[in-house]
């Protein structure tokens, strides 16, 4: 996964999709070289579910809802019931950090391909909570501050599992 903020081209799809995969990548950065122990640590007062494992699972899963479930209307696989709406984060840190990475570059990659040719004032198949049906674009814009949120959390919480910074 590269890792640049600078689009080939200055169109609204390049930029979207190439501001997600440098937040994409920066996930991914975050974790490399983080022990399994750390990968499954949740040192946040209060934050149990908040592991860096649990955190890329999380991320994965996020993208299957937005762009499978909600996007194209498909079936809904994620890992998450009724009883356990957080599943997708407790099974991340029980689940070796570096399939988690693999699994998500890939989705990611196929995703990426599946909108490629998708126009992004094109409407989700599904509705939203409220009943609205979202665009492409809105999905993207979402996904990017989604990913770049969580991003800070990785940030903190690889500086406590082993003190690294940057990436």
């Amino acid at each position: 996964m590269s890792r640049t903020d600078m689009p080939s081209t200055w169109d609204e799809r390049a930029m979207l999709t190439t501001f997600l995969d440098y937040a994409r990548a920066t996930a991914v950065a975050k974790c490399e070289g983080l022990s399994a122990e750390n990968a499954a640590k949740a040192p946040l007062p209060g934050s149990p579910l908040m592991t860096p494992g649990g955190l890329i699972s999380h991320l994965r899963w996020v993208e299957h809802w937005w762009f499978e479930v909600i996007f194209f209307g498909e079936e809904d696989r994620g890992p998450w019931t009724d009883e356990d709406p957080d599943r997708e984060m407790r099974i991340g840190a029980e689940l070796p950090l570096a399939g988690l990475l693999a699994e998500y570059q890939e989705q990611s990659a196929r995703f990426n391909e599946l909108i490629s040719t998708t126009d992004f004032s094109a409407t989700a198949k599904r509705p939203v909570k409220d009943g609205t049906h979202v665009t492409l674009g809105w999905v993207l814009m979402h996904l990017i501050e989604e990913t770049s949120r969580h991003n800070g959390h990785l940030d903190i919480l690889r500086e406590m599992a082993d003190g690294t910074t940057g990436a």
